[in-house]
């Protein structure tokens, strides 16, 4: 994947951002499109050694369209300004589908790698399922919070979006009630790709350290 020859494109569709300037460069964007697809189908088989639910993703459906839907968006520019892909089980991107546990990641405009795993803001049905098994399992939430890989790479859960109160039909006292206000149970984490000599073999072993969060998504 040649790194700079994608974010320079990004960066000058980011200040381009119509029909005309894209269609002009598109032979760009079809080069840099097969290398982000043949680097997800690498990851791909680099996630499957360590998780063998994802082997049968499909690496073409992994990745998203570059085209945003404009038709609830009051932004209207016709392109996003990253690639990205979602990589899991079920093989569907969007949480609304039932997506599922999810290994994620972005390349942005300004050479940010963003690299993410978790379910990130699930439907309510599922939300509650996720909530119910911290509460139900809250011995192994714990392990999970405490996992030590998961902690050195990203941290804690991500916070953002969280409730002030507990949730309907949860009370004031269950088990690790900060965490069941949350709305999305994610971890991620941000870094210069211009500072990664290895693009692949990074996002592989942020993957593998992620995989703990990811079981215990899909016990739930």
């Amino acid at each position: 994947m040649h790194i700079r020859d994608l974010t320079q494109f990004l960066a000058e569709l980011s200040e381009n951002n119509n029909r005309a300037w894209f269609v002009m460069n598109k032979p760009r964007y079809d080069i840099l499109r097969a290398e982000f697809l043949e680097l997800v189908t690498a990851l791909i088989a680099d996630i499957s050694k360590f998780d063998p639910a994802v082997a049968g993703c499909n690496p073409k459906k992994a990745l998203f369209r570059i085209n945003r839907d404009m038709r609830f968006s009051k932004e209207k520019i016709p392109y996003k300004t990253h690639f990205s892909a979602a990589i899991n089980a079920s093989g569907l991107k969007k949480p609304s589908q039932g997506g599922g546990a999810t290994y994620y990641f972005h390349i942005d405009q300004t050479g940010t790698l963003l690299i993410a795993g978790g379910e990130w803001m699930p439907p309510a049905e599922r939300l509650r399922a996720i909530r119910e098994h911290v509460i139900a399992n809250a011995a192994g939430f714990s392990k999970l919070l405490k996992n030590k890989k998961l902690k050195e790479t990203y941290g804690d859960l991500q916070q953002e979006g969280k409730l002030t109160r507990p949730p309907k039909g949860f009370d004031a006292d269950v088990p690790h009630l900060e965490y069941i206000k949350l709305k999305s149970f994610i971890v991620w984490k941000e870094i210069d790709v211009k500072k990664v000599s290895d693009l692949e073999k990074t996002l592989a072993s942020d993957f593998k350290d992620t995989y703990p969060l990811i079981s215990w998504l899909r016990q739930a």
